[in-house]
């Protein structure tokens, strides 16, 4: 197998590469960012559908899971002679594993690619969800011509971003990281801050606490909010690159850790506030609620492009880190005896453009990222973050699964696979009732 999918090129066992470990702090903002990405901009309507309190509560369990996960990926590629997702896979159930991940790894991070571009099209040039026209900044501001349309400024945009998908290496993106994580901060201050405004003057909406279960919405509709927050919270798939860039595995906890209660943080903010200032028009992606003036004047427009226009650079941030992880798991499922991505040049570069394109196309063509996660958080986001780890810790190649350690992977399994099938099932059922 080869070692890289890629490119890392990390400490490796056999000590043959020598590259100074990357630092705690850059892994904490490697992992915030590889977390923080399209997810938080549907939290908010994650509680419209299931209220305040269940959405919360979920955010801290899944989030609680998806430490134990790590700690059990961790452990046993440190045990074993691999430094990548698929390795440790394959060294559990062979070559069919190894696939499994690489498959599960390739469509998580193409989704969430796709989810990046569109929210970016959303802040720019604006979306029609149901029929109700929101115009984006560049419509605002300049009109709407054939220069501000979604086609032409996403393609832009891709133009900005090639110069940080060409890094060879994770640690050479801490600083774009760094920057990211400010700018997800920077987007929950102010709309915390418009949030409190506005209940301090009275024109918040009043959020449930609760579920409101009617004739429209039913028990097992809740649970298609349950992939939303899954998906939030998978970084798995650079779990490996970053990990084995530091100089112990001890690290990596910290990181993990430090960057999940950050993120968690934001999340709960994130979606109190959302709900408190759009209530149940909150959009499956937020950024769209933005487009008007929602104080009424010059500062609450100033506002909302600055709430916009902070995130939409804090997703170009982002789309560099998945699409690291995307492009080296496709080059070692494509090219397992090739040499390392990193080192040849042909290769890597046309991998990279050829991403870019087909990203950019499916942007495109489906411009609503509800969809997305709702594939993404029910099939392979949910397989990588809890059932593949769990999976591992029962299995237990190397002997050093505890009691407890199976019996958590157990229950975390069992759990991902009823709330998926109830999703997967609830959408199905939605999507041929509505054609009916």
């Amino acid at each position: 197998m080869s070692p890289a999918a890629g490119m890392h090129v990390p400490l490796l066992p056999e000590g043959k590469v020598l590259v100074k470990p990357a630092s705690v702090s850059g892994a904490v903002f490697n992992v915030a960012t590889s977390i923080i990405g399209a997810g938080i901009m549907s939290i908010p309507a994650t509680l419209k559908v299931l209220g305040v309190i269940p959405a919360f509560v979920m955010i801290l369990v899944i989030g609680l899971l998806a430490e134990v996960s790590v700690d059990f990926l961790m452990r046993f590629s440190h045990s074993g002679n691999t430094t990548t997702y698929a390795g440790v896979m394959r060294e559990a159930f062979g070559p069919a594993g190894a696939f499994a991940a690489q498959i599960c790894v390739m469509i998580t991070n193409l989704g969430c690619l796709i989810m990046y571009l569109i929210i970016i099209g959303d802040v720019l040039s604006g979306n029609s969800p149901g029929g109700e026209v929101h115009l984006g900044i560049l419509q605002q501001w300049l009109g709407i011509h054939w220069w501000t349309s979604r086609e032409f400024a996403l393609l832009v945009i891709v133009f900005v971003m090639l110069p940080l998908v060409l890094y060879r290496r994770l640690e050479s993106l801490r600083f774009s990281s760094a920057i990211s994580t400010l700018l997800a901060v920077a987007f929950v201050g102010i709309c915390s801050g418009m949030a409190i405004t506005a209940l301090m003057a009275g024109k918040t909406y009043r959020p449930r606490l609760l579920p409101e279960l009617n004739s429209h919405t039913s028990f097992f509709d809740l649970f298609t909010a349950v992939p939303v927050i899954v998906t939030a919270f998978t970084f798995h798939f650079n779990v490996h690159p970053i990990g084995f860039e530091l100089a112990q595995p001890s690290d990596m906890t910290v990181a993990v850790r430090i960057a999940l209660v950050l993120c968690g943080a934001i999340y709960f903010a994130i979606g109190l506030f959302g709900y408190l200032l759009f209530g149940d028009s909150t959009q499956s992606d937020i950024l769209i609620n933005f487009d008007q003036n929602t104080a009424g004047s010059a500062t609450g427009s100033l506002l909302n492009t600055l709430v916009r226009l902070s995130y939409a650079f804090h997703i170009m941030l982002v789309f560099p880190l998945l699409n690291f992880s995307l492009r080296a798991n496709i080059d070692e499922l494509l090219f397992p005896k090739k040499p390392l991505l990193a080192t040849d040049n042909k290769r890597f570069v046309i991998l990279t453009l050829v991403l870019l394109v087909f990203s950019y196309l499916i942007a495109i063509a489906f411009p609503d990222i509800w969809y997305f996660f709702q594939f993404v958080g029910s099939t392979s986001a949910v397989c990588l973050a809890f059932i593949f780890p769990g999976s591992l810790a029962l299995r237990d190649a190397h002997g050093i699964s505890k009691r407890n350690d199976k019996i958590t992977a157990l229950i975390m399994i069992i759990l991902a696979i009823i709330t998926s099938v109830i999703a997967i099932s609830t959408n199905i059922y939605h999507l041929f009732s509505s054609k009916s």
